[in-house]
């Protein structure tokens, strides 16, 4: 009977970075690169930056000067929201992450039905709480930024997008010609327009077509729009996973007498959508990144606050401070949404390890 191997840290090495003269190369191309950029980086992020004081006066070491990053760091959050009102932007945040916990606790998935309800009930009590009116002042979404808008937008448009796109997706597979036509041109026309060009139609050209006295907020026509064309991109992907669900399934769901939308809801959908959990995450992260291009039609999100923070009279020179802060901020919460969805896969049993393992 053979003896397992041993495992150190340097069998570990040896196997994995050593195993090979070319990876013994790469291997020291690779740290070689590291001493290169992590020194340097380090002695100007930490070692020599400043991080006290209330001005760019404040700033005479030669490293990072966090400073500017400290002193705007209520306008990158909130952007020109009242001091006075951000308590409703952290409460509207915070009862959006009360209601994520059943995705990451399954003790509370047995109280389904409330968290359905809730989930239903909280676009109308964010929007009351962030624009107020009943009791509470109003607030216009033109003093909404930073990283509250970039939320409020990303969160929309990926509410919005996937039942969207599941509607879009099944009337693509539709046996009724007229509703197949609609929804393959609707995918089809706005997969093929940028999202640039989307919000720029949304903000300038779409009041033209509205009746005389008529208009829209300039933000709610921006999260149609987003809405829209992250739905014909969330269509395809849940398509995917309709075509992936084995026609045996399909015909099992007829054979035991469920109508057509009982086979979507009770069969059809809940193995697609859990097939396809890598791609609907996917498009969720690139759309919380597309929303930096709000900009364009004078929405300030978190990258349009820091752009117009370092072109202050009073603080320029700071450009790598504050974008070095909205890269880590928007991978941080890139970075969290992927790990939330290598979680559901692995719970759910959809990666292909898991389901060797069960073979």
């Amino acid at each position: 009977m053979a003896m397992p191997r041993q495992s150190t840290p340097l069998a570990w090495l040896r196997a994995n970075l050593f195993s090979s003269p070319l990876n013994t190369l790469l291997t020291l191309l690779g740290l070689w690169l590291l001493w290169l950029v992590v020194p340097p980086l380090l002695q100007w992020a930490w070692l020599a930056a400043d991080f006290v004081g209330t001005s760019r006066a404040d700033c005479r070491s030669g490293g990072a000067c966090w400073v500017f990053v400290r002193e705007h760091l209520p306008q990158f959050l909130y952007g020109f929201y009242p001091a006075g009102e951000r308590w409703r932007v952290n409460l509207g945040i915070g009862l959006l992450l009360v209601l994520a916990l059943p995705l990451l606790v399954p003790r509370l998935r047995q109280f389904r039905r409330g968290w359905v309800l809730a989930l239903l009930a909280y676009p109308f009590v964010a929007g009351w709480l962030f624009y107020g009116g009943l009791g509470l002042p109003v607030v216009p979404t033109a003093r909404w930024g930073g990283l509250f808008l970039t939320l409020v937008i990303a969160g929309s448009g990926m509410a919005a997008a996937l039942p969207l796109g599941i509607l879009l997706a099944l009337g693509r597979r539709s046996e009724l010609p007229v509703v197949r036509a609609v929804c393959t041109v609707f995918i089809e026309l706005w997969r093929g327009v940028p999202l640039i060009t989307v919000l720029f139609m949304a903000s300038v050209m779409l009041p033209l077509f509205m009746p005389a006295g008529v208009s829209l907020d300039k933000l709610l026509r921006a999260l149609i729009g987003v809405a829209m064309f992250a739905g014909a991109y969330m269509a395809e992907v849940i398509r995917g996973g309709l075509q992936g669900v084995p026609a045996g399934q399909v015909e099992a769901a007829r054979a035991l007498g469920l109508s057509y939308w009982q086979q979507m809801r009770l069969v059809v959908l809940p193995q697609a959508l859990t097939m396809v959990i890598p791609g609907i995450v996917n498009v969720f992260i690139a759309l919380f990144k597309d929303t930096s291009l709000v900009l364009i039609i004078g929405l300030f999100d978190l990258l349009g606050i820091v752009q117009a923070a370092v072109t202050s009279p009073d603080w320029l020179g700071f450009t790598r401070e504050g974008y070095l802060f909205a890269a880590a901020v928007f991978w941080v919460i890139c970075y969290g949404m992927s790990r939330i969805s290598r979680r559901l896969e692995r719970r759910l049993d959809t990666t292909a390890d898991r389901q060797q393992e069960m073979a």
